[in-house]
């Protein structure tokens, strides 16, 4: 189960499918998700379903979502940095196993570190980095040495 994570996604204008790719990623609900079109009045017709704001509850933890916007620059990398606590190696397995569907990035695979059973760091196919930790107390490899 994930123990702690508090962050805001921003997306480059994909954000509708961001929504759905971490509702299902987290089996999230989507407590609200308002388009561009929904909350300003004569947005413009290729702006209509760009996503102003969404908030998503994992398990009572917020996760918000939104779109860049046509007039701001995204600039990957900078849009989100975040590491998901999870309670067990078998959560961090599971996450991990989603994110990296069509990831961009993976700097180090799920993994046993001194500091963890399971911790990973990748950047996912919406070019957000991730660190997925299973945060056991007590918790020290006699196998892994930096």
């Amino acid at each position: 189960m994930i123990k702690a994570i508090e962050l805001y996604l921003v997306t480059n204008n994909n954000g509708l499918e961001a929504v759905d790719f971490y509702k299902d990623v987290f089996a999230a609900e989507v407590v609200s998700c308002t388009t561009f079109g929904q909350a300003i009045p004569d947005t413009p017709e290729e702006h209509q379903n760009l996503v102003l704001n969404a908030n998503l509850n994992i398990n009572g933890i917020r996760l918000q979502i939104s779109d860049n916007g046509p007039q701001f620059d995204y600039v990957q990398g900078s849009n989100m940095t975040a590491c998901i606590q999870l309670d067990s190696a078998e959560a961090a397995k599971d996450i991990y196993g989603k994110l990296s569907i069509g990831a961009q990035k993976i700097d180090l695979e799920l993994q046993e570190t001194p500091w963890s059973p399971a911790y990973a760091n990748l950047t996912d196919k919406f070019g957000m980095n991730w660190q997925i930790n299973a945060d056991i107390p007590g918790f020290v490899s006699e196998n892994v040495h930096f």
